[in-house]
């Protein structure tokens, strides 16, 4: 059975997530609050509140070599150090190379994520979202939290039922077989 898997947020933490559930053979569907992908790289005006944003001129600290998926290096044009419009180019390059689009769920809030009532048999998630000011539940195997940490966190971790761990990202994921 294909265990289903709901990805929270589409930013470059996300959209490596569904990545790997594909190599995993997984079932990803993400939810992606504003109508692009690319997390804070993607450059807005005036945020909204929950949505992160970097300014204008941020250039990456990184190297392009070091900043790149495994299985997709930086077009050979762009500079060593990224602005962020190029960082956010490459995202756009990497998700239709591995046809990640059709995984995504633009303009659309996680509004819950709860254990179903039969949970210590099932293991199973209810992921309630919103839509065109519709909600919608669905039963997921499991719930990936990709919104990074420069948003409001809520983290009740007294009631959380497994084990829990934090990870911070300081470049990019690598896709797990190459690590």
């Amino acid at each position: 059975m294909v265990k289903r898997v709901a990805i929270v947020a589409a930013g470059v933490s996300g959209l490596a997530s569904i990545w790997c559930c594909l190599e995993e053979k997984l079932e990803p569907t993400c939810f992606q609050r504003s109508n692009d992908v690319g997390g804070l790289w993607q450059f807005l005006e005036n945020t909204e509140d929950g949505l992160a944003s970097i300014y204008q001129s941020v250039i990456t600290n990184t190297s392009k070599e070091m900043s790149c998926f495994s299985d997709l290096p930086m077009p050979e044009d762009f500079p060593n150090f990224l602005h962020n419009s190029k960082l956010l180019e490459y995202f756009r390059i990497f998700v239709k190379k591995f046809d990640l689009l059709k995984y995504i769920q633009f303009q659309t809030t996680v509004l819950s994520v709860k254990k179903r009532p039969d949970f210590s048999t099932t293991s199973q998630w209810v992921v309630v979202t919103e839509s065109d000011s519709k909600e919608q539940s669905a039963v997921f195997d499991a719930v990936m939290v990709c919104s990074g940490h420069h948003t409001l966190p809520h983290l009740p971790l007294e009631s959380f039922p497994g084990p829990f761990s934090h990870v911070l990202t300081l470049s990019f994921f690598y896709p797990a077989k190459h690590l």
